[in-house]
């Protein structure tokens, strides 16, 4: 049923003031036709004396106007439809900003993380590439401070035989002193003994033609 806001202020004992609020609040259900507003009240909201009343105002009223106030219903019920539909389109945005949302800040994330291990990835290759290189140093610190003293008889000798006098006197097992002796003995014979020889400064020997014996008691 349809009332016009006079004819829902005599039905309902109500002013129009009220009835204007009510209408802003939205707790009345109307439609606008032609300039008028009509206030939509279901039969199912009325007590049974009101609807009894309306229902002889009804039969005095001519049949087209029964046909309108369905057709109004309807439209309204048209109308909330339409409403609903665009707010859950509203709705069905939203959820998409969000997920959409939602995706890019895991995606950072995945990003951010990456760029982490990425980084830790990188300062642990160069801190073992240091570690290593500082180890390949101190390996050859160590074999070049090293005084390797074997036994005279693993003397290691070049394939021709010719080896510096100096590390010769070590694997044979001389100390300083001893080495010291001999070189000033091979000094004393340098160029009047065909053994003792010379290369850059150094004096070597050639085990492989040459006894040195008398040098070394």
């Amino acid at each position: 049923m349809r009332f016009t806001i006079d004819e829902y202020a005599k039905t309902f004992k109500m002013s129009k003031e009220m009835i204007q609020n009510k209408l802003r609040m939205k707790r009345l259900n109307y439609i606008i036709e032609g300039g008028i507003t009509y206030i939509i009240v279901p039969r199912s909201s009325l007590d049974e004396d009101k609807r009894q009343e309306l229902a002889q105002k009804n039969q005095s009223m001519p049949s087209t106007t029964q046909k309108t106030t369905v057709g109004m219903i309807i439209a309204l019920y048209q109308k909330e439809n339409q409403q609903l539909k665009l707010k859950i389109k509203e709705l069905e945005q939203k959820i998409d900003r969000l997920v959409n949302d939602k995706e890019q800040m895991l995606i950072a994330e995945r990003q951010r993380i990456e760029e982490i291990y990425t980084s830790k990835d990188e300062q642990l290759k160069n801190l073992l590439e240091v570690i290593h290189t500082k180890l390949l140093l101190s390996r050859d610190i160590d074999i070049q401070d090293a005084d390797v003293t074997p036994s005279p008889s693993v003397t290691p000798t070049l394939s021709s035989g010719i080896i510096e006098l100096k590390r010769y006197l070590k694997f044979i097992g001389m100390n300083s002193d001893e080495r010291k002796q001999v070189k000033r003995r091979f000094e004393a014979a340098f160029g009047s003994d065909i053994r003792v020889f010379q290369k850059e400064g150094e004096f070597f020997v050639d085990l492989s033609k040459y006894d040195y014996t008398d040098f070394l008691s």
